[in-house]
C-alpha cells in the first residue's frame, strides 16, 4: 500500500546515516590500527637493528683482540722457523741457541712455550728449558698437516689438552732451502686467555660468544661447556653454513641449544672468527612492553570508538524514528489515516513540476460523499466518522502505485493524485473506488460517492490549481447529474463529459 511504501521511504535516510557512521568508524579504527601496527613493527625493526649493531661491534672487538694475539704469537713462530735455517745454530751452545731462536718470542701468562719438533716428530728444542724431556708428536694433527701439505702456513689445531692445559696449538712448517720438510715449530694459547677476555665483558647470562675456526670448529664458547668445545658445526644436520655468512646475522634456533637468538658474525677474515648471540626474548623485551602498553591503549580507544558509534547510531535511529512519527502525525489525517490537505498540497506541487519537466500527464480525482450531512444529522457524528473511515479504506485499496497520493481534502471530500495517468486510466480508478464504496455501503448504512476526474499535460504558464479547479468542476457536474457517478473534465476548454 501507499502508506507502507512511504514508511519505508521515511526510514531509509536514517539507516543510510547510521550505516555511514558505522562504516566511517570502522574504517577509522582500521586505519588507526594499521598505523599503530606499522609504528610498532618499525619499533621492532629498530630494536633488532640496534641489537644487531651492538652484537656486531662486540663480535668485531673480540675478534680483533683474538686475531691480534694470534698474529703476535705467529710472528714468534715465523721467527723461530726462519732462524732454524741458520747454519750457526749447529755450532753454538744451547744458551746461545735459545737467545737466537726465542729472543723475539712473545711471552705472556696465557701463551705456552714454543717447541721445535724434527722431521720425525721428536721434540728437539723447548723455549721453557735447555734440556727438554723426550716427546713424540708425530701422531698429532698439526704435525701431519705440515708434513703432508707443504703449502700450509699457520695451522690452528682443534682444542686439546696440551702440556697439562686445555689449549689451541698454533704451528708452522720448517722447510729447508729446497722446500724439504725439516720439522714443525708449535706453541699454544691456553683457554685461560679466552676466559679472562670474556670475563672483562658485561654480558647477560644468556648471551653467547663463540670463537670458531674457518672450518667451523668451535674453539671456545661462552657460557663454557667442554662437551661443545671442539665440535664442528658442519656435522650438525639442522644447521646450514649459509645461516651465518661473513658479516651476516641470523635469527632463530642456533646449532648448540634450543634458545632462539639473534646471532651476528664478525666481518674480519682472520684465521678465527667470532659469533655473538643474544636471546630474542631479551632483544625484544623492551619492544614487547611498549607494544603491550600501546596495544592496550589502542584497544581501549577502539572499544570506546566502536561503543560510541553504536550508541550514536542507536540515537540516530531513535531520532529518525521520532522525526518520522512526527512527520507522519503532521501529514496524516487522524481519522482516516490518509494524507492531510497540507501534505497533499506539497505532493501535488512536486508532481506537477515533474510532469511539466517530463511532458507527462497528471490526473486528479476529487471524491465527495453523497448526502453526508443528512446522514450525519440522522445517525450522529460517530456514525458519520465510520462512513468516512470506510470510504478512506476503499480509496486506499484502490490506489496502489508508489507515486499516487490519496488525501482527505476537507470534511467529507477526498482527493487522489495520479501522476503519469491519462483521463481514461483515471476514470477506471475512480469507478473502482465508487463501486467499492457502493458495495461496502450495502453492508453498512447506505452511502455513495461522486467523483470528478481531470487529467492534463502541464505546460509553461499553467499551475496546478487549474487541475484542482477542473476536477472540482467535474465533481459538481457528477453531483448535479444525480450523484454516485464519475465525470471526466474536458480540458483545456474544461467542458464536462459523462
Amino acid at each position: 500500500m501507499f502508506s507502507g511504501w512511504r514508511d519505508v521511504a521515511a526510514r531509509r535516510p536514517w539507516r543510510i546515516s547510521a550505516k555511514l557512521l558505522i562504516i566511517s568508524s570502522v574504517v577509522t579504527v582500521i586505519g588507526f590500527s594499521a598505523i599503530c601496527v606499522n609504528v610498532m613493527l618499525d619499533m621492532r625493526r629498530g630494536e633488532e637493528a640496534l641489537a644487531r649493531q651492538t652484537l656486531e661491534n662486540l663480535a668485531t672487538t673480540i675478534e680483533s683482540d683474538v686475531s691480534r694475539n694470534v698474529e703476535i704469537y705467529d710472528l714468534s713462530l715465523k721467527a723461530v722457523a726462519s732462524n732454524m735455517l741458520l747454519p750457526e745454530l749447529a755450532t753454538v751452545s744451547k744458551t746461545i741457541r735459545h737467545l737466537i731462536l726465542f729472543d723475539h718470542a712473545t711471552t705472556a701468562k696465557h701463551f705456552g712455550a714454543i717447541q721445535v719438533f724434527d722431521a720425525e716428530g721428536r721434540l728437539t728444542i723447548d723455549a721453557s728449558t735447555l734440556d727438554p724431556l723426550p716427546e713424540d708428536r708425530s701422531e698429532e694433527d698439526y704435525f701431519k698437516v705440515h708434513r703432508d701439505n707443504p703449502g700450509t702456513e699457520l695451522f690452528i689445531s682443534r682444542p686439546m689438552l696440551f702440556r697439562g692445559a686445555y689449549s689451541i696449538v698454533l704451528s708452522r712448517r720448517i722447510s729447508d732451502a729446497d722446500g724439504g720438510f725439516m720439522g714443525v715449530v708449535a706453541g699454544s694459547i691456553r683457554f685461560s686467555y679466552f676466559h679472562e677476555l670474556f670475563d672483562r665483558l658485561n654480558l647477560d647470562p644468556e648471551d653467547t660468544i663463540t670463537v670458531l675456526k674457518r672450518d667451523r670448529t668451535i674453539i671456545m664458547r661462552r657460557p663454557f661447556d667442554l662437551d661443545i668445545i671442539g665440535t664442528n658445526l658442519n656435522d650438525r644436520q639442522n644447521w646450514k653454513a649459509d645461516n651465518l655468512r661473513v658479516g651476516a646475522a641470523y635469527s632463530g634456533q642456533g646449532p648448540v641449544d634450543a634458545t632462539p637468538r639473534l646471532y651476528v658474525r664478525s666481518k674480519n677474515n682472520g684465521p678465527l672468527f667470532v659469533v655473538a648471540g643474544k636471546p630474542l626474548a631479551a632483544v625484544f623485551a623492551l619492544w614487547q612492553r611498549e607494544a603491550l602498553r600501546i596495544g592496550t591503549v589502542v584497544l581501549a580507544l577502539i572499544l570506546f570508538v566502536l561503543g560510541s558509534t553504536l550508541v550514536l547510531a542507536r540515537e540516530i535511529g531513535r531520532r529518525a524514528e521520532a522525526e518520522r512519527k512526527l512527520e507522519e502525525l503532521a501529514t496524516t489525517d487522524a481519522l482516516t489515516g490518509l494524507k492531510n490537505r497540507r501534505k497533499f498540497d506539497s505532493v501535488i506541487d512536486v508532481e506537477w513540476r515533474r510532469a511539466m519537466r517530463q511532458k507527462a500527464p497528471i490526473a486528479l480525482l476529487m471524491i465527495d460523499t453523497d448526502h453526508f450531512k443528512a446522514y450525519n444529522d440522522t445517525f450522529g457524528h460517530q456514525a458519520g466518522d465510520q462512513v468516512l473511515v470506510g470510504i478512506a479504506i476503499c480509496i486506499s485499496d484502490s490506489v496502489s502505485r508508489a507515486g499516487d497520493c490519496a488525501a482527505r481534502y476537507g470534511g467529507e471530500e477526498f482527493a487522489v493524485l495520479l501522476p503519469n495517468t491519462s483521463a481514461a486510466e483515471a476514470f477506471k480508478v475512480a469507478e473502482t473506488i465508487r463501486r467499492k464504496v457502493q458495495g461496502w455501503s450495502h453492508e453498512q448504512a447506505m452511502s455513495t460517492v461522486s467523483c470528478g476526474i481531470a487529467s492534463l499535460v502541464p505546460n509553461a504558464g499553467m499551475d496546478w490549481p487549474m487541475l484542482v479547479a477542473a476536477a472540482d468542476k467535474a465533481l459538481y457536474a457528477a453531483k448535479a447529474g444525480g450523484r454516485n457517478q464519475s465525470v471526466v473534465a474536458s480540458l483545456p476548454q474544461l467542458s464536462l463529459v459523462a
